[in-house]
């Protein structure tokens, strides 16, 4: 199974432009970042660093426009800043969620082990709306999402295609990229992904 570690930012803004943001420390790549997005008309674009990383993920989920290009991501205590091609971000970053406090409480061996979000996965898809931790990724592959921590974004300003995104909103209507969406309300999770390949 391949294994990726890191953060994931999900954010939506009064445009209609929805993102989904996955900065990975650890993958089979090293450490990357790379953007999904999905503007108002539906139209969905991957914005990847490398040919390799824009295959993988292509094979993992569905986009209308594959785009690569340099990924630059700086993430702190308080701000996440994204620059990939002609997407800028800016987003705040504030506390550790309600949901982030009971993510908390399991530890994180458990919390990210295939089986345990196998299942508890019709307990998440009712507890957050959209979201699953175990599903089809298509292409026969399995894949697993282990949230151990959640904080909210804060706000944001953004541009794509030099046009202004306007003000953080909401991550509505659901994206979709796979089978799990990123939850209504905007923030970034540390969480571990693990996919199984049906030839593994």
């Amino acid at each position: 199974m391949d294994r990726f570690e890191g953060q994931i930012a999900g954010i939506g803004t009064t445009s209609g432009t929805r993102l989904v943001i996955g900065r990975w420390d650890a993958s089979p790549f090293g450490a990357f970042t790379d953007v999904m997005l999905e503007d108002a008309s539906g139209t969905r674009t991957l914005l990847a660093p490398s040919p390799e990383v824009a295959e993988y993920v292509r094979a993992t989920y569905t986009f209308d426009d594959v785009v690569v290009t340099p990924v630059t991501c700086t993430l702190t205590s308080d701000r996440l800043v994204v620059d990939a091609g002609e997407l800028r971000v800016r987003a705040g970053i504030g506390g550790v969620t309600l949901l982030g406090r009971l993510l908390g409480l399991v530890p994180s061996r458990l919390a990210t082990h295939p089986r345990w979000l196998a299942l508890i996965n019709p307990v998440a898809a009712r507890l957050v709306k959209g979201v699953a931790t175990a599903g089809s990724a298509g292409h026969g592959r399995t894949e697993y999402y282990g949230v151990t921590s959640a904080r909210a974004v804060a706000g944001v300003t953004a541009t794509w295609r030099g046009a202004d995104l306007g003000a953080l909103a909401p991550v509505s209507p659901p994206v979709r990229f796979g089978f799990s969406s990123a939850p209504p309300r905007p923030q970034l999770v540390s969480v571990t992904t693990t996919i199984r390949h049906p030839d593994r």
